[in-house]
């Protein structure tokens, strides 16, 4: 089982994440963010090696 943790998210970025989630139709706003990670952590993962990573990150515009 794995255990929960809380992070901190602008609250206009919060309105949106939950107005999204229901309108998507997911139990919670918890389980949209969830599952946007996890799909973003799996595009990640598909690079072969910390370079690999690195570079998406660099296309992605989340690191320079």
């Amino acid at each position: 089982m794995f255990g929960k943790t809380s992070i901190r998210l602008d609250e206009q970025l919060w309105e949106k994440i939950k107005r999204y989630s229901a309108l998507a139709g997911y139990s919670s706003p918890t389980e949209f963010v969830e599952h946007a990670l996890q799909k973003e952590l799996a595009t990640l993962e598909e690079g072969d090696s910390d370079e690999g990573i690195k570079e998406k990150l660099k296309g992605l515009g989340y690191i320079s």
